[in-house]
Parts: structure tokens; sequence; C-alpha cells
């Protein structure tokens, strides 16, 4: 499907959305990357009016923010911003004991980010009768890259079945500006963070994967273990059988 067809597609899927669960509008957490563009470009599409932009930035970089600003000027789209770095510092140091530490790397203490995020993301919601949209694609949903009740706790995915190359694609009928399309993919947990690094495989590899399913040894294994480790991510929580 060309991606002006899957925009146009993608759309009315939104608006249908919210008739269904009976919801006002979107809210979108805005983080300076190439999928929270997309996402909320589609919302603003399907819902003019009652559209809004969450930046939330905490301890990450500030031209994240700066990026993140600038698509909403992009789209028109209302923001609010909030620093969420004084209760994630708070956590730290209710969790552990000591202040936090910016240059260790520790993916629990990094993962209170995410969530701490969705807290915001469905405050805003639920004050305004609005659906959590979430940014997560199809590549990252494949090896579950994403945190569980972070960035994955959301109402909805528009983008979760399209790999990382056709949202770029979508970006590019959208209108989503050039510096963010190229901008190398992070999460920005800490500080140098890079997407395809962390996973060990690049999202062009992963991508000619699940759609070809191409790939060397590497890849596949690397595929393999990722979906498998993460696969507790994609699943509703374990429950008895009787």
């Amino acid at each position: 499907m060309h991606a002006a067809e899957m925009a146009v597609k993608l759309t009315a899927w939104l608006r249908e959305q919210l008739k269904v669960r009976g919801a006002r509008g979107f809210v979108v957490g805005l983080s300076g990357g190439i999928d929270s563009a997309v996402t909320v470009a589609l919302c603003k599409r399907a819902c003019p009016q009652d559209t809004v932009g969450i930046i939330m930035p905490c301890h990450s970089n500030p031209q994240d923010a700066a990026d993140a600003r600038m698509v909403a000027e992009v789209f028109h789209v209302p923001v609010e911003e909030i620093n969420l770095e004084e209760p994630f510092e708070a956590m730290v140091k209710v969790l552990t004991g000591r202040p936090y530490c910016e240059q260790e790397i520790d993916l629990a203490i990094a993962n209170i980010k995410p969530r701490l995020r969705m807290i915001t993301l469905y405050f805003f919601a639920a004050r305004r009768q609005y659906l959590v949209v979430g940014t997560g694609n199809r590549s990252e949903l494949t090896v579950g890259y994403f945190t569980k009740y972070g960035d994955g706790g959301v109402d909805l995915l528009p983008i979760g079945n399209l790999v990382k190359s056709q949202v770029r694609e979508l970006a590019a009928v959208l209108g989503v500006p050039e510096q963010i399309i190229k901008k190398a993919p992070s999460a920005g947990l800490w500080a140098g963070q890079c997407d395809e690094t962390e996973m060990g495989i690049t999202y062009e590899e992963l991508d000619e994967f699940i759609l070809y399913g191409k790939g060397n040894d590497r890849v596949k294994e690397v595929v393999k273990t990722l979906a498998a480790r993460n696969a507790h991510k994609n699943e509703m929580p374990a429950r008895p059988p009787f």
C-alpha cells in the first residue's frame, strides 16, 4: 500500500476509534523522534480540534524537546511541557537510597522515565476524556523494544503494523521535517543511547527480516532471541488455567 493511501486509511481508523471508544480526542507524547511526529500528524488529521502533544523532558537531550516543539509547530498541535526530572530523581532516591547518577547505565532505573511519562499522559487523557495514542512501530513491537507499562502503556497503536522503513515513507507524505526523518533513533533513556546499538541489529536488517524473511544467521538469531526474551511485553498478564 502506498504511503499516501496508508495515511488516509490510518486517519479514518483513528476517527473510528474515537467513535467506538466514546472519546473526545487524542494525547500523544512527543519525543522529538520520527515515530511520535508521524503519530501526532495522523491524530491531528483525524481530530484537528482535540489533539494535544505532551513533551516530557527527564534528564534527556535538550535537542529532543526542541525537536518536539518544532514538530508541534509544524502540525499546529498545542502542547503541554511537563518536566519530570524532580519526580524521577525522587523515585530513584526512594528506591535506591542514593541520588541519581547520570553516568550510570541501569535499565531498571532508566525505565522509570517512560513509566512516569505513561502516568503523565494518562493524567491528561483522563482530564480531557482523550485516548493515549502510542508511537510504537512493528519493528519495535516484534522484538519487544519498548518499556512494559511505559511507552507500551497506551490505548492505540496507529503505526503498530508499520516497520520503520514504512514509517519513514509515511513521514515524508505527512510533511514531517527532514531533520526528524533523518535523526538517529533513540529512546533517550541515557546519554548517547542508540536504538540499533542496544538491539544489536539495524532497523534495515530488522525490517528486511520482518517483511521478507531475509537475513543472515546473526540477524535471525538476534531477532529470535529478542522476540523470545520480550514476548511477555506483548501479552496480557498470565492467569492460571483454573
